[in-house]
């Protein structure tokens, strides 16, 4: 027997693979400029900032609070510790894909689809702390809820994870919906009684919304509510699209990249023939799809979601015995190579923690405030230094989309940090995308008032420091 195909050997090669796939990354403060974010956030919580009001941003507050424990533990312990979290995370999602392979009726590719989505996640930037690595094991366990039904409150339960998933991002109310939509027909399929459903409908909407009706009362609470809704809700409305160039390529890389697990789980479900769980996994696949497709500007990360439905659906095509023998194992070993090269190529570009030390040690850890005005978010971690606005993200003061789009004018505010006189200013070069009048604000103070203390690199740029001259 195939090691793939012995069940008791599943949960070992699962755990192996999740650890070779993501170990390039383990203890890299800079894996993603997403992370270093929501480190950096979770971290100053613990100091009293409210998210959305002292430091601003689109993600819902259960983004942040699921990286609060390990932020508690500062750098580089608790960089560790979300990439740990995160591994245990990815691991558990791969093995309870296989197990929905199995009620799919493709258990003899079940290891293999775990596999998959493991290996799919250094493909798609899901190799670290990205908000579906957490969100996916939730929609995964509601899955399964949804598919067995024995009782109302199965189904209540399952959507209640999935309105506990919408906290960590929104993104899943289109799964969402087609989980909530499964129920009802299916109890509509059972009893046939009008009112039921609708009693029933009802109880499933607030069980969905509850972590956000929840979030959204204790901001009422403490008098921020305006600001929870414009982050939350409104401020998405404003920002501006991406040239079309931009956009154009980011989607097709997406496609290029995804397009495997989802063509196999297309064909396996057509070969596989009709069943009550692969008529859901199909639709589920489409909600997911359609959730990335409405949602620009179509980063890598935005497709992680669809990998759940492909890879379980997929595994009908990697279980058959034509595809064992060879092309299973061809295809598996090709996307752990493409993987490894995408983190190499990633880190060189990004940089790595003795990068990140060393440009911390050139911004010194005091006193006065550091100002990121373009650069890594971590850098505020590294240091120490206070912030010198709520706008910690560089990108949402100075990127060309986010004009008009996060309540407040950009260049006011860049005049604004400027006029308070950080001690220490950090520039990156200007980069496709960052407006030039931002660029040139930055650049006009710093030659006025400050002195270049060091230039350094960090993956593939070189990394100004400017301390306020005396």
């Amino acid at each position: 027997m195939s090691p793939l195909a012995n069940p008791r050997l599943r949960l070992p090669i699962l755990v192996l693979v999740a650890i070779a796939a993501r170990a390039l990354t383990f203890g890299n403060p800079v894996v993603h400029v997403d992370e270093e974010f929501y480190f950096v956030t979770a971290q100053r919580m613990w100091q009293g900032a409210l998210p959305f009001v002292d430091i601003w941003d689109r993600k819902p507050v259960g983004l942040f609070l699921l990286y609060a424990l390990p932020a508690r533990l500062g750098v580089p312990a608790g960089i560790w510790a979300y990439q740990l979290l995160a591994l245990v995370s990815a691991i558990v999602t791969a093995w309870g894909i296989a197990k929905l392979t199995e009620r799919l009726g493709f258990a003899a590719g079940a290891t293999a689809g775990g596999i998959a989505y493991l290996l799919w996640l250094d493909l798609l930037g899901g190799q670290g702390g990205q908000a579906p690595v957490f969100y996916n094991l939730l929609m995964l366990a509601a899955a399964a809820l949804v598919l067995r039904p024995r009782r109302a409150t199965h189904g209540i339960v399952a959507m209640t994870l999935v309105g506990i998933a919408l906290q960590i991002k929104y993104s899943v109310v289109f799964e969402g919906i087609t989980f909530g939509l499964w129920l009802l027909a299916d109890t509509w399929r059972r009893q046939r009684r009008p009112l039921r459903l609708i009693a029933y409908a009802a109880a499933l909407v607030v069980a969905a919304l509850l972590p956000t009706v929840l979030a959204a009362t204790y901001y009422a609470a403490v008098g921020q509510w305006d600001a929870f809704a414009y982050a939350n809700f409104l401020s998405i409305l404003h920002r501006n699209p991406d040239p079309l160039t931009d956009l154009a390529s980011n989607l097709g890389q997406l496609v290029l990249i995804v397009s495997p697990p989802v063509a196999l789980a297309i064909v396996a479900l057509l070969r596989g023939g009709a069943s009550r769980p692969r008529t859901f996994v199909a639709l589920w696949l489409a909600g997911a799809i359609l959730g990335v497709a409405i949602f620009r500007p179509w980063f890598d990360h935005y497709a992680l979601p669809i990998l759940l439905p492909a890879c379980a659906a997929a595994a009908g095509m990697l279980g058959r015995p034509g595809w064992q023998r060879w092309r299973t194992p061809a295809l598996l070993l090709t996307a752990a190579f493409a993987g490894q090269i995408v983190l190499i190529v990633q880190r060189i570009g990004r940089g790595d923690g003795k990068q990140l030390d060393a440009v911390a040690h050139a911004i010194g850890r005091g006193p006065g405030c550091l100002y990121v005005y373009s650069g890594s978010d971590m850098l505020y971690s590294a240091t120490g230094r206070c912030l010198m606005s709520r706008y910690l993200v560089p990108s949402h003061l100075i990127r060309a989309r986010e004009a008009g789009a996060t309540g407040v004018d950009q260049d006011t505010e860049i005049r604004r940090i400027l006029a308070a006189r950080p001690a220490v200013v950090v520039v990156r070069p200007f980069y496709s995308g960052e407006r030039p009048a931002a660029h040139a604000l930055v650049a006009a103070a710093v030659a006025r008032n400050y002195r270049l203390t060091a230039s350094l690199p960090m993956g593939n740029e070189i990394i100004r420091v400017y301390h306020r001259a005396r």
